[in-house]
């Protein structure tokens, strides 16, 4: 690939000035060569952050402004110590400076040694009369090394439809699943895609990686009738009614074609939800509702008030009325009082669901399993929904969050979400992170970081601009990883970064320090630094959940047999001829399939010899994955049943029905969770786990 250098380089002061707001003026998209940011990038980027640059003068005003500010700076806004040991930054103070800290436990200190975790309040004094606050963030050194290996079971909960289910698998079907998983296969975690809270209106956005809020889960997800006012609605033929039409979904999915349609289960459950929200709560339910309330406080409050303006004024609250775009104005609060019922509606519905999502993580745990659920944080949210109303302050106007030109996309890529702006999150002790880890971990025993890497750096897009125009903002990653540690550490779960594709040197290492699990898939592991064959399962690292694909990648009989090509030809996508990328894919299934050969892992399936069939080389593809030193195995739950088409197929939109398909066998016949559950092919697959000891 041949990028244009860009005409406008940044000059040396607009690089100086980039530099102390952490924003890049290059970026390495091979580790050959080097590529410069233009100054409009630059520029607007600063902007982004309250930087004005846009003028000489204006870089030289806001130069002089900044190494003041730094030169004169006692402390950061927050400040980071691991495992009790005074923090760092501490060593800079003038010799004599007084320190008192507040802690989060409610004592006052003057010494920074031996602090128990938490967020606590650091006042620095000088002894010339200079004061300084900051946050201090102290986190174990690390998360606990999980004890022992676990398999478990990786499955878009959409696509999990059972007899049960509204047309879409819900989370009375995770429960299911969970339950199922860790007392007859003896799993140990189930990881699920990002269940958060969707942006409402038809057609609504599938993607599971763009919501509208990530505090809060997506109300689609509940199974109606474990809600216990279902059996004491006042109209229980309307019930029972839509309970019909919701089997006649279901139906037509699993016996018809039909793809799964969200909005129309949506607009099912909300008519049953609304009838279930007129029954009053008994005293018991009713006190757990107000502890639910009162724990969420602001949070909630701001994310019903969004849902509730939502329904009379859209789902883009830019275009909302002025005084509304405001969650803090008189004419929010007035249009939220007006709107009470519907504030507690939408309260009612986050609490519901997020019951029925501690009850799954509840029955995983009791049927043996060592983690539980897996949940998945997305990277970002939906510039026009929830979270970017109510924390607007936090996010960076005008910017989206992306990727570079790269060997694999020369125009780079824009994903449509606003980043956070670091500095407003240091200034708040990282306070939005906080709070959406600790929403999370109310109900997950590990969770899936999406893009890892952004812990360290985000690619910003000025919008209007093409992702080739962006460049990188730097986090703290430091206080992140300590953000990240000290929650997961007081919930006592495993976190697991995404860290696939591009990902600047050092990083893995620092997840790795602070316990933090990589992610491993196999047709991924090669030696890239040698041979480029395929990496033996004595060359991978220990610490990482192994898998033979995900949800952005073909199934595993679809690379083995070639199909993902075929797929790829039919819609358009290839860039090569087809007969070139038919025989690099049999290429690198070939090198695979020798390499499981030569470690004696292909066996005939059902006591026969045959080694040439998919089912017995997908299991071979996990006796592989058994042989590496990884803490966590994972089965894309499809590839059990023999599943050729992919989840998502990235670079598609109307071409592929993305977000929309439920499992299926090697025919394309959807598959049930009941079927599952009986399946000899699944059965024969995890079998293959457990006879392993994994």
């Amino acid at each position: 690939m041949t990028a244009p250098r860009p005409a406008d380089p940044p000059s040396e002061d607009l690089s100086r000035l980039a530099v102390l707001h952490g924003v890049a003026t290059s970026y390495s998209p091979s580790p050959d060569r080097s590529v410069t940011a233009s100054a409009t990038a630059v520029t607007l980027t600063l902007a982004a952050l309250g930087v004005d640059a846009s003028t000489p003068g204006a870089v030289s005003a806001a130069l002089a402004a900044r190494e003041r500010e730094l030169g004169e700076r006692l402390l950061p806004p927050t400040v980071v110590g691991w495992g009790g040991s005074p923090p760092a930054a501490l060593a800079a103070l003038p010799e004599g400076t007084r320190l008192r800290i507040d802690t989060e436990q409610g004592e006052s200190r003057a010494d920074a040694d031996g602090l128990p975790p938490g967020v606590h309040r650091l006042t620095a004094t000088t002894s010339d009369g200079r004061t300084a606050t900051a946050h201090l963030i102290v986190a174990p050194p690390r998360l606990p090394t999980p004890a022992g290996r676990s398999h478990g079971l990786l499955v878009q909960l959409y696509s999990l439809l059972s007899r049960r289910s509204w047309g879409m698998g819900d989370l009375g079907d995770l429960a299911e699943l969970a339950g199922w998983a860790g007392r007859s296969l003896g799993a140990g975690f189930v990881q699920v895609n990002p269940l958060h809270a969707a942006v409402p209106g038809a057609p609504t956005d599938p993607s599971p990686y763009r919501p509208s809020s990530r505090r809060f889960p997506d109300p689609v997800h509940l199974r109606v009738e474990d809600i216990p006012e279902a059996a004491y609605v006042d109209d229980p033929e309307r019930l029972r009614a839509l309970l019909e039409r919701a089997g006649r979904l279901r139906e037509a999915v699993l016996h018809k074609g039909a793809l799964i349609d969200r909005d129309a289960v949506w607009e099912l459950k909300r008519e049953a939800l609304e009838l279930l929200g007129e029954v009053p709560l008994g005293p018991g339910w009713r006190a757990a509702y107000c502890d639910f309330l009162a724990e969420q406080g602001q949070a909630l409050e701001d994310h019903a008030t969004w849902c509730a303006l939502a329904e009379v004024h859209g789902s883009d609250w830019h275009r909302w009325p002025t005084g509304l775009r405001d969650p803090r104005s008189a004419e929010t609060t007035q249009a939220r009082n007006g709107l009470m019922d519907r504030v507690d509606f939408w309260s009612r519905l986050a609490w519901l669901t997020d019951t029925q999502l501690t009850a799954a993580q509840r029955a995983g745990l009791e049927a043996g399993m060592s983690v539980g659920i897996v949940h998945d944080l997305a990277v970002g949210v939906h510039p026009g929904g929830a979270d970017a109303w109510a924390q607007q302050e936090h996010f960076a106007a005008g910017m989206s969050v992306g990727a570079p030109p790269d060997a694999f996309n020369a125009r780079g890529q824009d994903w449509g979400l606003p980043p956070w702006r670091p500095d407003r999150l240091a200034e708040s002790g990282y306070a939005p992170f906080r709070d959406l880890l600790r929403a999370l971990f109310r109900y997950a025993g590990a969770l899936r970081i999406d893009h890892v890497m952004g812990l360290f750096r985000l690619w910003w897009v000025p919008q209007g601009h093409p992702p080739t125009e962006g460049t990188y903002v730097r986090y703290d990653a430091e206080a992140m990883l300590a953000v990240l540690v000290l929650e997961a550490s007081r919930a006592g779960a495993l976190v697991i970064g995404e860290d696939l594709g591009t990902v600047e040197p050092g990083v893995r290492e620092a997840l790795r320090e602070r316990g933090v699990l990589g992610t491993s898939v196999l047709w991924f592991e090669r030696d890239w630094d040698g041979d480029g064959r395929p990496l033996p399962p004595d060359g991978w690292r220990a610490d990482c959940l192994a898998t033979a694909t995900t949800h952005d990648l073909p199934s595993t009989a679809a690379r083995l047999t070639g199909e993902h090509v075929e797929l790829r030809d039919s819609l358009g996508l290839l860039t090569r001829p087809l007969e070139e990328e038919r025989a690099e894919a049999a290429a690198d299934a070939g090198e695979w399939l020798s390499l499981l050969s030569r470690l004696g892992l292909l066996h005939g399936t059902g006591g026969g010899g045959d080694t040439s069939s998919e089912e017995a080389q997908i299991q071979a593809v996990h006796r592989f994955l058994l042989r590496t030193p990884a803490r966590m195995v994972g089965v894309w739950l499809p590839d059990g049943v023999g599943d050729r088409r992919p989840q998502n197929l990235p670079g598609t939109w109307d071409q592929y029905p993305n977000w929309r398909l439920p499992i299926a066998d090697a025919q394309g016949r959807p598959v049930t969770l009941e079927d599952l559950a009986a399946s000899p092919r699944l059965h024969a697959l995890m079998e293959v786990l457990r006879e392993d000891g994994a």
